[in-house]
């Protein structure tokens, strides 16, 4: 092959290509005869040159060349010798009339057509004599059909299809092999009404009785038929639905009824009117009830009457696997409708259900594992009963859960229910502030009157005969070397029996300040509850209010303000060192209401207890099962607890948004952490169940005190609301300003005595003084804040702002005892508040003076800043006296 010439070496141009450059580069102006005439010329030269260079090549080696030409002719020669054999050959071969070719495909022709003429005869023969097979095989179908051999038939169907779906290729699209398929279903299905009809006479399962016939007659048949052939012959479809309806049917009507209801059976053995034997077992229900031993012995009857008169008809296969599908079932209605709804309530009825128990695992031994080859390492109803003290405890506790959240829906309904629990305070002997607590105290308990101590359905009277404590441990400040008294019981009157006395705010002497006016929230329809319950004074205070002595000294305020809440109420409830002083020896009583709720629950905690301890002792159950005995019932003490504390506060959510209900709740939830204390002192029950009963101790006093200072917080909250429409106290030198000022501060202090009226029948003296002293103290700090918050207070400003003051301090009435006043104890910005008003009136000398004796040490510096600089102009005497107040409080 030819290589390309590289680009680089240079290429040799022939004449041709020369000449055909110039003809493209000429034009047709430089284009004439003559330039043409020279370019043949030169072709003309090429040519001839072209000859010469031929003819000295041929010159140059003329041996060779002849010697080339003459085996040029010899091929030549030969080729065509060869080319006219080829066609002779042709001719011999592929001619139409004489050639070889055309003779072989005749013979090839005539051969193929004798072929398949045997073919089809081989076909045709092997067909009919198919064809003759399934016909003896459909008249063989037909005639133990018409005869009413239903098994046999069974079977010549069945080899009737076979034989049918084995037609040879050619026959099966026949339309006879169709019409014959049409008739063997119409057999096939005739044969299987009469076989379902054959076993719905044979085997008959109704709620009323169970009937077997061993052998049936159906119709055609001369001979009645095996029941087992008959169930034999269904198809594998038709037994599994069969069975399943069966095993269904009996568990309706012949296990679950047996142990739900009074049943009875009655086996029987007679002949029908065709003389063929018929086994029946009778079901009855009676309207007298039974007992459960004899539930067990019917089902036992059931299913030997099966074991012995169906089983054996099944056929081979399903007689050892339907007997063992049976048993769950038995087993689960054992389960269901004897045993867990025969689990008693009480310890009682626990020796019955025992052996009733023993018999069931008895039962299942025999007949669930024996006689229908149940499982025998897992056994439902041993395992259960092996663990029944668990299960017991757990039905227990679901029913006491259940009794008293029933009791708590339906008391959280009741208005008035209540009684009044007594608490029993030794005499002080120490300083208010130095005061110890005490570690018990007497309080009033309920018992009820019912002897069934379950019964917490019933609304029983209730007498006072237990102690407890009516306030938190940190509430006295009495000493711990003090003798406690010996708790004793009171029988409150019953409601019918009190009398209604005059206005409770008349002993007191709060309303001769003016009109009532509306109370705040839903206190009306509280304090008008209470009203003719009780007395004028709960506590029996006989002392009518005198004129409050002189403020305690800057010290003792001093003093006092270091202590905690409850020593502050166990200081300002005792007033100390004035008591003490007059050694007085007496047992002083404090009363609170209490919600008779709270005593059944406390019977439902106690109960819980004496069962869970009476069910460890009686050693009934015959095995030691995963839990002690009697620890879940036990456990159901802290279980019922916070069913109460969760449960009444949603149910009661209505009730409690009035304010005395509000804090009779916190009274609910103190009582009944003092009565835990009492039932753990005496109750003997296992540690982890003290641990539960006194994290839910601890639940109620958080509960307590949270429900307490969130009622005191809603009212201080209240009272600021209506404070804000006094707009910060400003510009009262106008009339009409000073005149809605004044119409506001006296709303405030009306709904604080129509407060205090309300709680003082609800909550104990010590917890009262608290509450009231919490709600004054929020009330003056809002008053305190707006007036320091003035920058300018001018001289008629100053009066007017002092008067509105003064009308607050009719407030010092409700902290009053035993002619003393004890407001100050309570009271935390009341001596603030009482200085506020004399230092808006009084000169710069007067507050010097305060100043320097440490009367203003509840002010903070920059307060007395901005309120020098508010009331006094700005002259060398006030910037002398904010040096000295910047300098600090005077040191004492």
């Amino acid at each position: 092959m030819a290589f390309p010439l590289p680009s680089h070496l240079p290429r040799k141009v022939d004449v041709s290509s020369q000449i055909l450059s110039k003809l493209d580069s000429a034009t047709w102006q430089t284009l004439n005869s003559s330039v043409a005439l020279s370019w043949c010329k030169e072709l003309d030269e090429c040519i001839n040159q072209a000859k010469n260079r031929i003819h000295d090549r041929i010159r140059s080696d003329i041996a060779a060349f002849d010697t080339q030409l003459s085996s040029a002719k010899s091929a030549q020669e030969r080729l065509s010798t060869l080319s006219d054999g080829i066609n002779s050959l042709n001719r011999s071969v592929f001619d139409p009339e004489s050639g070889a070719a055309s003779s072989t495909l005749e013979t090839l022709k005539q051969h193929h057509a004798l072929a398949q003429a045997s073919l089809n005869a081989d076909v045709l023969h092997a067909s009919l004599q198919h064809l003759v097979k399934c016909k003896a095989q459909l008249d063989l179908a037909q005639t133990t059909a018409d005869t009413g051999d239903l098994p046999a038939a069974v079977r010549a169907c069945s080899e009737l299809q076979r034989v049918l779906a084995a037609s040879p290729g050619p026959l099966a699209e026949a339309s006879v092999i169709g019409d014959m398929k049409r008739v063997s279903q119409v057999i096939d299905n005739r044969v299987s009404e009469l076989l379902e009809y054959a076993y719905s006479v044979g085997l008959v399962v109704t709620e009323q009785y169970i009937t077997v016939r061993p052998s049936v007659l159906v119709s055609g048949s001369a001979t009645p038929l095996p029941l087992s052939s008959v169930l034999s012959s269904l198809s594998p479809s038709a037994v599994t639905a069969r069975l399943a309806s069966l095993r269904r049917d009996l568990t309706s009507h012949y296990v679950d009824r047996v142990l739900r209801s009074s049943t009875s059976v009655t086996p029987t053995t007679e002949d029908d009117s065709s003389d063929i034997i018929v086994h029946k077992i009778q079901c009855f229900t009676s309207k007298d009830s039974t007992s459960h031993d004899i539930s067990l012995n019917t089902l036992s009857h059931v299913l030997d009457f099966l074991d012995e008169k169906v089983f054996p008809h099944l056929p081979s296969p399903q007689r050892e696997s339907f007997p063992r599908t049976f048993a769950k079932p038995v087993t689960s209605s054992i389960m269901t409708n004897l045993l867990i709804p025969s689990l008693p309530s009480t310890l009682e009825s626990l020796p019955a259900f025992l052996q009733l128990t023993r018999k069931a695992v008895e039962f299942e031994s025999q007949y669930v594992v024996g006689l229908l080859g149940g499982d025998s390492v897992d056994r439902e109803i041993k395992a259960w009963a092996d663990n029944l003290c668990a299960h017991y405890e757990r039905a227990r506790r679901v029913h006491i859960l259940g009794a008293i959240r029933n009791v708590i829906l339906e008391r959280a309904a009741r208005i008035g229910d209540t009684f009044v629990a007594e608490v029993r305070i030794p005499p002080e002997g120490v300083l208010p502030v130095q005061t110890t607590v005490a570690n018990q105290r007497s309080v009033i308990e309920c018992s009820p009157s019912s002897e069934d101590a379950w019964n917490l359905d019933d609304n029983q009277s209730f007498g006072m005969n237990h102690s407890g404590s009516a306030v938190d441990e940190q509430s006295w400040g009495f000493d711990d070397e003090i003798e406690q008294p010996e708790r004793t019981g009171v029988t409150p009157e019953s409601n019918s029996e009190v009398k209604a006395g005059p206005d409770p705010g008349d002993a007191w002497g709060w309303n001769d300040d003016g009109p009532p006016e509306e109370p705040m929230g839903e206190e009306a329809g509280s304090s008008s509850s209470h009203e003719g319950l009780w007395d004028d004074d709960p506590w029996d205070d006989n002392n009518s209010p005198t004129n409050p002595p002189a403020a305690p000294t800057v010290a003792s305020v001093v003093q006092f303000q270091k202590l905690t809440p409850e020593q502050q109420v166990a200081g300002g409830s005792t007033n100390g060192s004035s008591k003490a002083s007059r050694g007085l020896s007496h047992v002083r009583k404090e009363t609170y209401l209490v919600s008779t709720l709270t005593t059944e629950v406390v019977r439902t905690v106690e109960s819980c207890l004496e069962e869970g301890k009476a069910l460890a002792t009686s050693h009934i159950f015959p095995q030691p099962s995963t839990s002690s005995p009697g620890n879940l019932i036990m456990h159901s003490t802290s279980l019922v607890l916070e069913l109460y504390c969760g449960l009444y506060p949603v149910v009661a959510a209505s009730r409690l948004s009035d304010t005395t209900l509000h804090v009779q709740f916190s009274n609910d939830c103190f009582y009944l952490s003092e009565e835990l204390d009492r039932v753990l002192l005496k109750a003997e029950a296992p540690s982890d169940v003290q641990r539960k009963l006194q994290e839910g101790r601890a639940d109620l006093i958080v509960l307590a005190d949270s429900w307490f200072y969130d009622a005191i917080d809603k009212q201080v909250m209240t009272l600021c609301n209506t404070l804000a429409s006094a707009g910060g106290f400003t510009g009262t030198s106008d009339q009409d300003r000073y005149d809605e000022c004044e119409t506001t501060v006296t709303a405030v202090l009306q709904n604080i005595k129509r407060l205090a009226r309300a709680w003082k029948h609800v909550l104990p003296k010590g917890k009262y003084h608290v509450a009231m002293g919490n709600v004054v103290d929020g009330v003056l700090s809002r008053i305190l804040d707006d007036i320091l918050a003035i920058p300018d207070i001018p001289e008629v400003e100053s009066h007017k702002l002092g008067e509105l003051c003064r009308i607050l301090f009719t407030l010092e009435e409700l902290f009053v005892e035993d002619a003393e006043s004890l407001v100050a104890s309570f009271v935390p910005s009341w001596l603030k508040f009482s200085y506020l008003s004399e230092l808006l009136e009084a000169s710069m000398a007067d507050l010097t003076y305060l100043f320097d004796e440490g009367a203003l040490v509840d002010f903070e510096i920059d307060e007395l800043v901005k309120l020098v600089r508010a009331l006094f102009a700005d002259t060398p005497l006030r910037a002398k006296t904010l040096n000295k107040i910047m300098g600090g409080h005077p040191i004492r």
